[in-house]
């Protein structure tokens, strides 16, 4: 199971997190998020991804970002189309798509399949802001899932869900990478490096 650790946002804290070598570090570049990263990104391990992401941004302001920070994924968490997903895959077509999709107490999964240019899905709970609510949804709608694209399970994961993310990553093998954020953090954007260890360490 893949991790992502989202979110990051102090440079020493950066480079805490990567000491555990998470398979990918979120950066947020949304301006009205309150752990939207505005700092000097440092070294990152190379067998750590990067990832971007952005809520309904310019296609060159993203073009502009994954140059700037090396950007090896691109995670689009607003209400971004399937046309503009395409013409994103086609200005930069090594740059892995993740189209993250807002889950209630109902999902119609057949609107996925206008997104055929994003690489993965990542599922978060609906909430009143684009993620960080730290809430979860129910995630026995996956089990409704029956395509072959991976999931990023993401929205309120903390270090009590192991057993419950073991319990639904058998039902649903698709789930690729577990996206953890807020349930983790001393203050927003600061990551209790102890407590990701202790996870990482039991999933």
């Amino acid at each position: 199971m893949k991790i992502k650790v989202c979110g990051m946002k102090f440079t020493k804290n950066i480079k805490m997190v990567s000491d555990l070598h998470p398979d990918y570090l979120g950066f947020i570049f949304y301006g009205k998020s309150i752990r939207n990263f505005d700092q000097i990104m440092p070294e990152i391990p190379s067998n750590i991804q990067k990832v971007g992401v952005f809520v309904n941004e310019s296609l060159s302001k993203i073009k502009e970002k994954v140059k700037e920070f090396n950007l090896q994924v691109v995670q689009l968490h607003g209400t971004e189309s399937s046309v503009y997903v395409e013409e994103l895959k086609q200005k930069l077509p090594k740059i892995i798509i993740w189209k993250a999709f807002s889950i209630g107490n109902e999902f119609d999964f057949n609107a996925l399949n206008k997104y055929k240019y994003a690489d993965a899905y990542l599922f978060d709970t609906k909430g009143k802001d684009h993620g960080g609510n730290g809430i979860q949804f129910d995630w026995r709608i996956l089990e409704n899932y029956k395509m072959e694209k991976n999931i990023i399970l993401s929205g309120g994961i903390s270090a009590e869900d192991v057993i419950k993310i073991k319990e639904i990553t058998l039902k649903v093998p698709q789930i690729e990478v577990i996206d953890i954020n807020s349930r983790f953090e001393t203050e927003p954007g600061l990551k209790n490096v102890d407590l990701l260890r202790n996870f990482m360490m039991n999933l």
